[in-house]
């Protein structure tokens, strides 16, 4: 578990079930563009508890890594951060996050994302993170940018959201700077 003042970042148990459905379906419209799978796999208790079950065998196997932003007050699951696209060999994943209206423009998520990228450094053993965001999602931009990535370039036709055409997508980076 990793702290702050204000949140945990955690490996998201069975009990968290009820509180990340809530948060995906309150959430609703502001994830599916972007978080279209996520969202899908979480419109009830049911789906959301083999979501998680789902989600610590990823963690298990190293194969995908998915942690909740739980509050601190609350424990409610805020948000979450996801380290995909994995690639042991060159040591490199990609970041993908989102948080609950109610927790936006608090710093949360640049914190959250800084506090997991040195996590995956200096314990899982990563070199290099990237986040990949829509010119147009301005709070992911913003989170990369307070997190220390730096933009490398535009890709184009890089993420297809559901029923739209292929989007030209911005490609930002953190390397382990030891």
């Amino acid at each position: 578990m990793i702290q702050s003042d204000s949140f945990h970042i955690i490996t998201l148990q069975a009990e968290d079930a009820k509180s990340l459905s809530e948060m995906m379906v309150m959430n609703f419209d502001n994830f599916k563009r972007y978080f279209p799978i996520t969202l899908s796999k979480n419109q009830s208790l049911e789906e959301s508890i083999k979501y998680i079950e789902e989600k610590r065998n990823e963690n298990k196997s190293k194969s995908e890594f998915t942690f909740g932003i739980k509050d601190i007050i609350n424990g409610n699951i805020a948000g979450l951060i996801i380290i995909k696209k994995i690639n042991w060999e060159t040591k490199q994943g990609e970041f993908a996050y989102c948080i609950s209206s109610e927790y936006e423009n608090k710093g949360w998520m640049s914190k959250a994302i800084a506090l997991t990228s040195k996590y995956g450094f200096e314990v899982l053993g990563f070199e290099k993170f990237q986040i990949i965001a829509h010119k147009t999602n301005i709070g992911s931009c913003k989170v990369a940018q307070k997190s220390d990535f730096k933009w490398q370039k535009t890709l184009l036709n890089e993420y297809t959201p559901p029923e739209e055409s292929p989007l030209d997508m911005e490609l930002y980076e953190l390397y382990n700077e030891r």
